[in-house]
Formats: structure tokens, sequence, C-alpha cells
């Protein structure tokens, strides 16, 4: 035995590596049978896969240019990330965006644009900017809100996002005023940090959910009475990346923690059915949100992602008829993401932000609904151009996801689906997201929110107004095609946004119902 030890000791390295290819090669060939370039070409064939599973990083950072990458490109996930480490995040030499293209917009600034007078609440609170509307007053709920950021944390669940990352984004809102949307995985204690909730909840009633797998009114009324960080309720009919699709949680990722906040079973896999059990009809759905408002005494919205729109016409009917309805309505375009979804879903289910926004807005404002609801976009809306625009349209407040996860650390690796994201966002992996540190994420969230919300304002300064609220469709222009350039949106999209009411930023900062009262304590 010495002797054979003494053999392999004298055995130099690199004959251990030609042994180790001599054996990956006699696997290629004669043992594995699922690649063909592998069994025909052995060893190399490997160099080919491995090439191929970092394409999306060597293109990221080596052949797009600047404006070419999707979902977000380089320029617009660069501004997110100055923005969020308080870096510079200007460009020198003008833009390179071909401002000439189809869907580039352009917002019309005053000959004399809005001066902020020397007593302006936005002198003591340079990025104070809350919603101009109250979600729940029309309605007359107990608790009515008023989100106190424009700008917010779209609905994300832990368990797609690690506890890491919701912490941070969690933190961060309470930093900055702003609301963390739950998503539907339910209430965990990494969004009990501070920060106003909007609890969210889909078809499978994940931290809301009977032993049926139903609805429990019972269960949400616990919730929302032992924790007063939740200001408004959301119930969502779909979602832009998928809508009309349920989702799957595989067992192996539900440890002991996910299936308490779900209330599902350890090691089983859960279903998310693609429609609800608590109601099947538009009237059905009314009922439901006002029995949850009573209830609960909060502010109760619907989430839905948009197609075919008979429904939202018989929804506005039926408010207009009973006067009962949501408080507030988030609209998901088709753009927006998820941890995963089919393609086929993704690339063609449900209409862009744009235009399923417009139809439904002009819907309701048509019946004078517009005013008791709360608006929300969402969509690739976290910039602060595409807001002005989602204002002019007759949004109230918008959501953001993506562009919140970049804020803590994402690099767009679009591998959220696999469990393997390497900035440890989005993964359940202790190891992966033990990199994120939640104090300085949480601040690059804040910092992030602030400064979207000061150029926000100063676009609708230079505009010459003193909210976004008072954007109409008239202010903002947009290329159509080569016969028809450009045009405003009232004549692309055929109507003119109801003017919201709106005194002075003084007065919303005065409002009994607004949210986000540390930050203000702290002088955002």
């Amino acid at each position: 035995m010495e002797a054979f030890l003494d053999f392999l000791a004298d055995i130099p390295w690199w004959s251990w590596l030609l042994i180790f290819l001599f054996l990956v090669a006699i696997r290629d060939i004669f043992f594995q049978k699922a690649h063909t370039i592998s069994h025909n070409y052995p060893i190399v064939g490997h160099l080919r896969y491995w090439l191929e599973s970092i394409g999306p990083e060597m293109r990221q950072y080596f052949v797009a240019n600047n404006r070419e990458e999707l979902p977000f490109n380089r320029i617009e996930r660069s501004w997110i990330y100055a923005s969020a480490k308080k870096e510079n995040n200007y460009e020198g030499f003008g833009t390179d965006r071909d401002i000439y293209k189809h869907q580039h917009i352009f917002i019309k600034n005053a000959m004399i644009g809005f001066q902020v007078p020397k007593n302006h609440p936005n002198n003591e609170h340079p990025y104070f900017l809350p919603c101009a509307k109250v979600m729940g007053t029309y309605n007359k709920r107990k608790k009515p809100y008023r989100p106190a950021s424009i700008i917010n944390v779209s609905a994300m669940s832990f368990g797609s996002l690690s506890a890491a990352a919701i912490a941070s984004l969690n933190q961060g809102v309470e930093k900055c005023g702003a609301y963390h949307n739950t998503g539907e995985g339910g209430l965990s204690p990494y969004h009990k940090k501070g920060g106003d909730v909007i609890f969210h909840f889909g078809t499978g009633y994940f931290g809301v959910r009977s032993r049926d797998g139903g609805f429990s009114m019972d269960k949400l009324k616990v919730l929302v009475d032992e924790n007063p960080c939740i200001k408004a309720i959301e119930i969502k009919l779909s979602q832009g990346a998928k809508p009309g699709k349920g989702g799957v949680l595989p067992g192996s990722k539900i440890t002991p923690e996910l299936a308490e906040i779900r209330g599902v079973e350890v090691g089983k896999d859960v279903i998310s059915p693609p429609t609800h059990k608590a109601f099947s009809t538009i009237p059905e759905l009314l009922e439901f949100i006002e029995s949850i408002a009573e209830e609960t005494g909060l502010p109760v919205g619907i989430k839905g992602a948009i197609g075919k729109i008979d429904q939202w016409e018989e929804l506005a009917d039926l408010m207009k008829k009973t006067g009962k309805g949501p408080d507030f309505i988030t609209i998901d375009g088709g753009e927006g993401g998820t941890g995963a979804a089919p393609p086929s879903f993704a690339d063609h289910v449900s209409l862009p932000w744009t235009y399923g926004f417009s139809k439904v807005y002009s819907l309701f404002m048509e019946r004078g609904l517009s005013e008791r609801i709360v608006f929300i976009g969402s969509g690739k809306l976290g910039f602060p151009g595409k807001a002005a625009m989602a204002f002019a349209m007759g949004v109230d407040c918008i959501n953001v996801a993506r562009e919140a996860m970049m804020s803590i650390g994402c690099i767009q690796a679009q591998v959220c689906h696999t469990n393997r994201c390497p900035a440890g966002v989005a993964t359940q992996s202790k190891w992966r997201q033990s990199g994120i540190n939640v104090p300085l994420k949480s601040d690059r969230l804040a910092q992030y929110f602030k400064t979207f919300r000061k150029e926000l304002l100063e676009i609708t300064h230079a505009a010459g107004y003193e909210h976004p609220c008072q954007f109409n469709m008239d202010d903002v222009q947009v290329n159509v095609d080569d016969d028809y350039l450009s045009s405003d949106l009232k004549s692309v999209y055929g109507y003119q946004k109801e003017k919201v009411k709106f005194d002075s930023m003084q007065n919303l900062l005065d409002c009994e119902h607004l949210g986000g009262k540390p930050a203000l304590q702290k002088t955002l």
C-alpha cells in the first residue's frame, strides 16, 4: 500500500489533469445521452454550454449599447444605481437617445416655471411629494390613508425575494416616507421594520388562508389588529407578467418559516389557482371589497393587468349605481416583471401599461368615478420622465418593483426563477443573501426614492406646476409614427384627464391621514 501511495504521489499534476479530461471524455461519449454536442465534441463541447450560461452577462457588459438592452438598458440601470448611492447621475454632451424614435415622450416646459415660495413645505422638506388624493375618504372608511410618497414599493413577496431584501426595502420606505406592498406571500417579520405596509393577497390567500385554501376573514382581522403598520388592503386579480395564471411554490422551497407566514404545510407543493374562490362575478367582487373594508376599517383596492375591458365596464357601472367600490385601483402593465413566468405569458398576454391604463381610466372618468379612486400605475414607471407622463394620463401614485430591486443591488442577471440570484435579492440562499448589508441597502432605496421625487418635482416646476397631479394630457407629447409624427397624449389616447382637486402642498403636509410620519419627523 505504501508503495502504491508513493507511486500516486510521484504522478505530476498535469498527468492528473489529463486523467480527469480522459474520464470526462469517456463519460461524454459512452454514458451521457442528453447532449449531442458533448457526445460529438467531448470535453470542448462543455465550453459551448459554459459560454451560453454567461451570455446574458457578456452581452450586458460588453456587447449591448447604452440604450439597447431590455428590460432595462444600461443608462436606466446606471441612473438608478447612481441615484441610490447619491452619486453623480447626470450625463454629458447631450442625450444619446434617438428623440425621433417611436413612443419617445416630450414634457412641455412652461415659459416661466413654478417658483417655490419661501414658506413652501419643499423648502424644509425638499423631497416631500405625497399623493394628492386620500384612499378611502369617498367610501367613508374608518381609517383613510394618504400615501406620503408618490413612488412606492410594488408587490414583491417574501419567498420570491430574500429576507434581507424585504427587510432592506421596508427599512428604506420607513426612511423616506413611502409604503411597501407585501406581495401575495403574506406579511413576514421582514415587512415589519417600520415602514407603512399595503397588505396584498391573491388567489392563494397566503397569510389569510383557511384550511381548505380559501379566504379567512377572521385571519385578516387578526392580522390587521395586530399590525398597525398595515394601512390598506389590495386584492390581486392579475399581474402584468402572467395574468390569469396561478403560481406554483415547490415544496422544497417551503421552509417552516415560509409555511407559518403563508399558512401552508412544510415541504408540500402549493398551487395558486388562476382565479379566486372568494368571488366569481363582479357583484361578488364588489361585496367582497365592502365586507373587508367594513371588518377592517381600512381602504381596499384591487390590482389587475388589462386585456378585455367588458368586466371593468361592468364594475364601473355597478360602482356608479351602488356608490360602493374599491378605494384604489392598481393598473399593471404587460411589461411588468415577476420572479418567474412562461415567455408566452410575459411576452403576449395583457396590454402594455399605457394602452391598458388609458382604457380603464377613461371608462371610469366617463362615469364620473375618477375623483373617488386613487389610481396607481405599475410597469417600468420608475423614472421621472415616465412618471410625469403617467401623472398626465391620470395616475395618483406609482409602484416600482424591479427599479426598487436594482436600488438595493439587483444586477439584472435574469435568474430570479432559479434561486441563484448573485446579488442575494431574489433567492432563499442564506449564503447569497448574507452579502446584503440591510442598513446600507435601505439607505440606498430611500435615496433612490428621494432623488426620484426631487427630479420629478423639478420637472413639474419646469412645466409650471406645484404638484405632478396638475399635469394633464396636453402637457406631454409622444412620437407616434412616420405619417403622424408627434402629438399630445389627449389626441393619441382620446381623452382628457379629470382635474385633480389640489390646493397646496401645505394642505397635504397638514393632512391628518398622511402616512410616513416617522420620515417626516426626521425631516425626510
